[in-house]
């Protein structure tokens, strides 16, 4: 494998790079508001377009699809073309899928639209974190850069959730879409005016096409996999071929990487042992995660009857936990102690949170479960989202920064399919079991169907509790980096000796 080119870093920080962080936040938040926003108003959206129940499930799938499926060739594009061009054009593209989906007249369109949403979606992501990697270097200043960005990575779904409620409610489902458009539009004027990237940060290689090819496939198949799984179920012949394929073609794809001369994925991006334990733990605790929005809204809006509305405010202890994570716990300490040491608190933290959520019950009170659990959630949540994101690029070459991001990017949305598809699944399965064996001695079948649907929830959250103490067991344990003053050993990976540091986490 050659070695990178040798890259100098600007020898003073960027004086425009705050002024940047807004725009990167303000797509960012863009990007993860739509990735709940649309459940919202789904239900809306398919009566008005006559949507059947079967394909239904595709307005959400054709976004998981090209956004997971695509994601390391936009990163890898990112790292071609340059971070603040690929910024822009999957700003603008995303502008322009949201009006296309907005003013969609029929099912065709909506799916169109969204397929073309996840692709500009997964040009745009890896750009934004990859920015902040090579414009932030700075230990203490990149701690605050990520705990914003941290707060709005994790917290923005679950503002999705409200806005899409209050859109859906008091506007029209198609704005659901159409907010996106001043989001984007803002972002890329100001980004195009203030960003600017070190000089020879970008990565000229010949694109690896089979690479290209092999991981794009092989993401979408395992997606698609999940996704099927979902309302097909896991023993379904068409998901168990789509789970073969994609461990084949994946497979594959390490293959290709370690042989060719430029490849998409350089295997010491992924083998290096602080970044590997992010991309896993981070994955694990994102399946838990998305299960748990699911659950919850489904509870708050069907067993308490709230709206659209008081469920998206219903969220905002965990958003007001990830904001405190983030932005104070996550960036004050960040500098002072190791990334581990807040990463695996922080698991165990969400994790003590989801153990609350498992003694939920029909007439759970809001104010002193619900909100509490929230609170802790998001508090251990956001606290270990800071190093996590900051850690995806650790000590990467800022050649490899865009391939990097679009990894962290990957493994949160593999995560958020395995997470809905296995945890609705438990829960499916827990709930047809209950309201089966206790239909004989039932006087009200309402409420057996609302007992049978908590205690589905509550069996499937008792999965994403041991979940996120794995992904905190795997925080421990393999990310070993020391705080970013300090000169702790390093654990290099594969070709890291071909690497430049950024001055960010000492090794």
């Amino acid at each position: 494998m050659p070695k990178s080119p040798d890259i100098s870093l600007p020898a003073q920080a960027d004086p425009k790079r705050w002024q940047a962080l807004v725009f990167i936040a303000l797509a960012q938040l863009m990007v993860v508001l739509d990735s709940t926003i649309v459940n919202i108003a789904l239900p809306t959206a398919q009566q008005d377009l006559g949507i059947s129940d079967g394909n239904r499930q595709w307005v959400i799938t054709a976004y998981a699809l090209a956004f997971g499926g695509l994601l390391l060739f936009g990163g890898r594009i990112a790292d071609l073309w340059g971070r603040k061009r690929a910024f822009v054009v999957g700003l603008i593209g995303f502008a322009a899928a949201s009006a296309l989906g907005g003013a969609a007249t029929n099912e065709a369109m909506m799916l169109g639209s969204r397929a073309l949403q996840g692709a500009f979606g997964a040009l745009l992501a890896p750009a934004a974190l990859s920015l902040l990697a090579v414009m932030f270097t700075d230990a203490k200043e990149r701690a605050k850069a990520f705990g914003i960005y941290g707060a709005i990575a994790g917290g923005g779904a679950a503002v999705g959730l409200l806005l899409g409620g209050f859109l859906t409610e008091y506007l029209n489902w198609r704005w659901t879409f159409y907010v996106n458009i001043p989001f984007a539009v803002i972002a890329a004027v100001g980004a195009y005016f203030v960003i600017s990237e070190p000089k020879g940060a970008r990565n000229r290689s010949a694109l690896d096409i089979p690479g290209v090819i092999l991981s794009t496939l092989g993401l979408v198949a395992l997606v698609y996999g999940f996704t099927r799984a979902e309302h097909s179920g896991w023993s379904d012949g068409l998901t168990i071929g789509m789970f073969i394929i994609s461990v084949v073609l994946l497979a594959a794809f390490v293959a290709v990487e370690a042989k060719v001369e430029a490849p998409l994925l350089p295997l010491r991006v992924l083998l290096e042992r602080n970044r590997g334990g992010v991309y896993l733990s981070l994955g694990l605790a994102i399946i838990s995660m998305f299960g748990l929005f699911l659950f919850l809204t489904f509870y708050l809006q069907i067993v308490k009857d709230y709206s659209p509305v008081k469920t998206g405010f219903a969220f905002m202890p965990m958003v007001v936990g990830m904001i405190i994570g983030s932005t104070q716990i996550g960036t004050r300490l960040m500098t002072r102690v190791p990334p581990r040491m807040l990463m695996g608190p922080g698991f165990v933290v969400a994790a003590l949170g989801m153990l609350l959520l498992t003694q939920m019950e029909i007439d759970s009170s809001y104010t002193t479960l619900i909100a509490p659990a929230q609170l802790l959630l998001g508090l251990g949540m956001g606290t270990a989202f800071m190093p996590a994101m900051s850690l995806a690029t650790h000590g990467i070459n800022p050649v490899d920064s865009g391939v990097a991001s679009a990894m962290v990017n990957t493994s949160q949305q593999v995560g958020g399919a395995i997470g809905t598809a296995l945890l609705n699944t438990i829960a499916a399965s827990a709930t047809t079991s209950y309201i089966s064996s206790n239909a004989a001695g039932a006087t009200n079948p309402q409420l057996l169907q609302f007992e049978g649907m908590v205690h589905g929830f509550t069996s499937a959250i008792w999965w994403a509790v041991g979940i996120l103490v794995v992904a905190a067991a795997i925080a421990f344990t393999l990310i070993n980096t020391g705080k970013p003053d300090t000169g702790a050993p390093s654990a290099s990976g594969d070709g890291a000796e071909d690497e430049v540091r950024i001055p960010v986490i000492a090794h």
